[in-house]
């Protein structure tokens, strides 16, 4: 894995993984909180918080640190250059086990979300990996498979899905999971491709539809129609207006069918902008860092690297020590065999 890649090509693929880690910082202290909340504490949130004192989830995080949803990300980047572009199930069981105990070691309340946390724990009673997943239907395949959208392009629909799949099967081998991540990984992809957001839109809406005809099948709404809708749902709309119609018709909570379509609509809202996109997710509250995580993934696979603050960029690497660069370039190799 030694040949450079294309320069643009690796502004967005940066722009993609470090928009991730922004959205996730700045929607980190605004987590688990309510709409209404948000704007009594923060009025509007204009960049990176401390986490309040009294946040359940991330009580004691200073500002600029990430969450699961990068800690995840990055898990997944190493399995699938570990495995030659392949996600090992019970190496990402067992890697997700082992973050887990580091956090708790650490006195973090960050941990596992619900789908998989059920998904491991009944690894750890022996389920076959293929049925551990069966019920996962939350937003923590979505969240972490950016490197996937990395790594690989879309020009083979059912080939693009298999590798969707394995980041998903082992927590989240149902029709809804599989359909959110479906809908992020292409949205990445499409965009480190060159396309616009109107692209990114269609490939999320059609990718989705055709993740969704993966795993156990499970009752949920189409997250394919969602998106469409969430973007006709925000048209038009001042700022405030739309993200009150979102929390309140979309939903913020970790259910995929609420967490995605409401990251494409907050990209709809700002015209793909990443700083903004990541920020007024963040601004929503519910799964905000999850939200805008998504948000500011796929912003940043469109616009790229160079346009997200610098600034910005170099306080999430100080905070977190998270440098993203060699695992990015590691994921290209993939994309141009």
């Amino acid at each position: 894995m030694t040949s450079t890649p294309d320069p643009v090509l690796l502004d967005r693929a940066l722009g993609a993984f470090y928009g991730l880690a922004l959205g996730d910082a700045l929607g980190m202290p605004t987590q688990v909180m309510s709409r209404a909340d948000v704007v009594w504490v923060y009025g509007t949130l204009s960049g990176f918080e401390p986490a309040r004192s009294d946040n359940p989830v991330s009580a004691g995080m200073p500002a600029g640190s990430v969450t699961d949803d990068t800690d995840q990300a990055v898990i997944v980047a190493r399995l699938l250059v570990e495995g030659d572009g392949h996600v090992d199930p019970r190496r990402f069981a067992e890697e997700l086990l082992s973050w887990e105990k580091e956090m708790k070691a650490k006195g973090s309340f960050d941990l596992l979300g619900p789908s998989t946390k059920a998904a491991l724990d009944a690894v750890t009673r022996g389920v076959d990996l293929k049925e551990a997943g069966k019920h996962g239907t939350t937003n923590g395949a979505a969240m972490r498979v950016t490197p996937v959208g990395i790594a690989f392009d879309t020009a083979d629909t059912e080939r693009f899905l298999d590798r969707v799949v394995e980041s998903c099967q082992v927590t989240h081998d149902t029709t809804v999971g599989i359909a959110g991540a479906s809908a992020v990984a292409a949205a990445v992809s499409t965009g480190i491709a060159g396309g616009s957001l109107d692209d990114v839109f269609e490939a999320a809406i059609t990718v989705s539809a055709a993740g969704a005809r993966r795993g156990h099948w499970t009752a949920g709404a189409s997250i394919s129609a969602r998106i469409a809708w969430a973007r006709e749902l925000v048209a038009d709309l001042d700022t405030a207006v739309a993200l009150d119609r979102i929390d309140a018709l979309i939903g913020t909570s970790v259910a995929s069918q609420e967490s995605v379509p409401a990251a494409f609509a907050v990209l709809a809202l700002t015209d793909g902008d990443p700083w903004r996109s990541a920020l007024l997710a963040a601004n929503l509250g519910g799964d905000s860092d999850t939200i805008a995580a998504i948000a500011g993934g796929i912003a940043g696979a469109v616009a790229g690297l160079s346009a997200l603050p610098g600034d910005a960029v170099r306080t999430l690497q100080e905070v977190n020590d998270l440098e993203l660069g060699s695992l990015t370039r590691q994921l290209l190799t993939f994309r141009t065999r």
